[in-house]
Parts: C-alpha cells; structure tokens; sequence
C-alpha cells in the first residue's frame, strides 16, 4: 500500500504543477463588460451630455427656471451679478467632465477676484475655478483645489483666455440612516491631463467661512458659480458610476 502511495506521488505533483502552470485557471470570461464608445473630442456613448455647446435645457437658475448666462460660439459664459446654475438632474458618483476659460483680460484683479467660478459637486463640495496662471492667492483657493480644505499637489493652469479642463471622478459621501456619515466624501481630479486631487478625503461641505462639516444628503444637482467673472464653460458631461 505504501509503496503504491509512494509511486503515485509523482504522479500527483505532476499533475499539479500541470495546473498551476495553466494560464486558463486565472481567465475571467463573464460577466463581460458593456462596450462604451469613445469618439475622439466626442462624449463617451453612456455619458449624459449636460452642455454641447448649444443646448442649456439640462440646466436651471439656482432659483428655479431659465438659465440666466449667455450662450455664444459654443461657450455657456457667466453673465456677471447674475446667479449661479444647477443641473435639473441629480448626481451621487460620478465621472464628470469640463472645460472652462477665464477672462482674458485681467489687469486691475488679482488674487480672489481674477477668473473665479467654481464647480459645486452634489451643491455642496466646491472645486475651484480660479485663474491661477501667474496669479498668487491662497494655495487650498486656487484652481484645482478642494476650496479651503485641499491645495492641488501642482498648479497646471494655463494662461488667461485658453481652455482648460477638468476630468473628476466622485465618490458621494453616505451615511447611515440615523444620519451619522459612515463613509467621506473622495474625489480625483485632472487638471488639464494632470493629477492634481488624488484620491482626496473631503472633511464636509465647502465653507467660506469655518470648518467645513457633514450633514446628511442625498443625490443632488451640480452646480457651477456665478462669482462677478465672465468665466466661460464648453463640453460638459458625466457619466454616472
């Protein structure tokens, strides 16, 4: 008996070794993928287009009803002393996609006051359109930063008047339903092709005056800021994650 065991030992190594040497053993074959069409300068296929260039039906006042910027040569640019305009649709996570161009004239601003806008995720957690293309301010106000809670890890900003784009991915935060957040707020952001937001932790809603804190929410609108600059916004959509 034990010299049959002995015998077919090898046997089993053998066979073994023949598995693990296998490349299907590690094959994953379903559930496939859904195929998403990328046309170049195009949205991708499953994206819900929220601005191409002409349409603004997908957006609102801040108030309710029309939208109060102006639309000229497949821009959407705020109408300074206006207010700013949300999204009729609500989002949680997201891939969000924008481009946007400050003013090019900038003599007489400075700081806070040249090119300012900002995209307002779920309404509540602001990323801040500023141009910061030679333009010194404070390093969590800039542009690409979390506005007044995380600085960008590099200023990618080009020069006054030249489009620039955003790419976001956003993680809602959640939380229980006593209210407690069981889960943060997080956020990846590319600022003209470059890394800026990585995986960023967000302490609460943007504040501009305070800490910034959590109180429960659900789904709800993107929002972009009409602050006293004739910022511009072209090519904006997202996909819902």
């Amino acid at each position: 008996m034990a010299a049959c065991l002995l015998a077919a030992a090898p046997a089993f190594a053998q066979a073994a070794g023949d598995h693990a040497r296998d490349p299907k053993t590690t094959e994953v074959w379903a559930p496939v993928p859904t195929i998403v069409a990328t046309p170049v300068g195009i949205a991708p296929s499953d994206a819900i287009v929220l601005f191409d260039g002409r349409d603004v039906s997908a957006w609102e006042s801040e108030q309710g009803g029309r939208v109060p910027w102006s639309v000229a040569d497949g821009a959407l640019t705020v109408v300074p002393g206006s207010k700013g305009i949300r999204t009729r649709q609500s989002f949680c996570d997201i891939q969000l996609h924008v481009e946007w161009r400050t003013p090019v004239e900038t003599k007489g601003f400075e700081g806070q006051n040249r090119g300012n806008s900002g995209i307002f995720l779920q309404a509540l957690y602001e990323l801040q359109v500023l141009d910061s293309y030679n333009n010194a301010t404070y390093a969590n106000g800039q542009a690409g930063s979390i506005y007044k809670q995380a600085m960008p890890l590099v200023n990618a900003s080009r020069a006054p008047g030249q489009w620039q784009s955003y790419d976001i991915i956003w993680k809602a935060p959640r939380f229980s339903q006593g209210g407690g957040l069981t889960t943060p707020a997080r956020i990846t952001v590319l600022h003209n092709g470059v890394l800026v937001q990585d995986d960023t932790v967000l302490a609460g809603k943007t504040e501009y005056i305070g800490a910034p804190s959590y109180a429960p929410h659900a789904c709800a609108p993107l929002y972009l800021q009409e602050h006293d600059s004739k910022v511009s916004y072209r090519n904006i959509w997202v996909r819902e994650l």
